[in-house]
């Protein structure tokens, strides 16, 4: 699943002197996932996306909320992007989601076979986050990616 947003206003007020620091520890799978991305961005002729861990962090936020609702879905994508384009001042927003996945390379080739994720992949970001998070309940696996133009 997929999402967007961009602010098409100005964002001279939305800019943030001095972001919010949020540390993110990442895993193997996340950095697994986010080289795959990059590598295929790169093999195209786009640029590498930096990692941005207060992206990361909005999609653990993300993942927690899934696993508390048992729900897949991408509630409060609109609070997440605006709260991301007044903290970092990005200009656009996107966010892709993926579950049940075993491994990293099954998100991303699921994501490479939807034209809806793959367009996220390959678009105009300068930046992104990722938060992979299992339900302890059934194992099972939520993927956040959130793409953004910083």
């Amino acid at each position: 699943m997929d999402y967007c947003s961009s602010d098409n206003s100005e964002l001279q007020d939305a800019q943030a002197s001095s972001p919010e620091v949020m540390d993110y520890t990442y895993i193997s799978s996340e950095l697994e996932t986010m080289a795959l991305i990059n590598t295929y961005r790169v093999s195209i002729g786009l640029n590498a996306l930096e990692r941005a861990d207060y992206l990361s962090r909005k999609s653990e936020e993300h993942d927690n909320y899934m696993i508390a609702n048992n729900v897949v879905d991408h509630d409060g994508f609109e609070v997440r992007s605006q709260n991301i384009i007044k903290v970092l001042g990005a200009t656009k927003v996107c966010e892709n989601i993926a579950y049940n996945y075993n491994s990293p390379h099954g998100a991303f080739d699921a994501w490479m076979n939807s034209p809806r994720h793959k367009e996220n992949i390959t678009g105009d970001y300068t930046h992104f986050g990722i938060s992979i998070r299992e339900n302890p309940v059934n194992e099972r696996k939520y993927y956040t990616t959130i793409f953004a133009k910083i």
